[in-house]
């Protein structure tokens, strides 16, 4: 897992696996999933990161990333 911070758009990058994402969807305001190729997910966009903590200390502690099932 790697975290990617850009301070001047309060955004977070948050890459599961180092893999190109096939398609995004948005799996709550301001963050949208990256999901690949075989249905997984890939990583997690987030914007106003600042005010998404419980949610990004979610997918940091989870042992699975969370589902990308629609």
């Amino acid at each position: 897992m790697r975290l990617s911070y850009d301070s001047s758009t309060d955004s977070l990058y948050i890459e599961l696996r180092p893999l190109p994402a096939r398609r995004t969807r948005e799996v709550e305001p301001d963050v949208m999933l990256d999901i690949g190729d075989d249905g997984e997910a890939v990583g997690y966009d987030i914007q106003h990161a600042s005010t998404k903590r419980e949610f990004i200390m979610s997918i940091i502690l989870a042992d699975q990333p969370q589902a990308a099932a629609e």
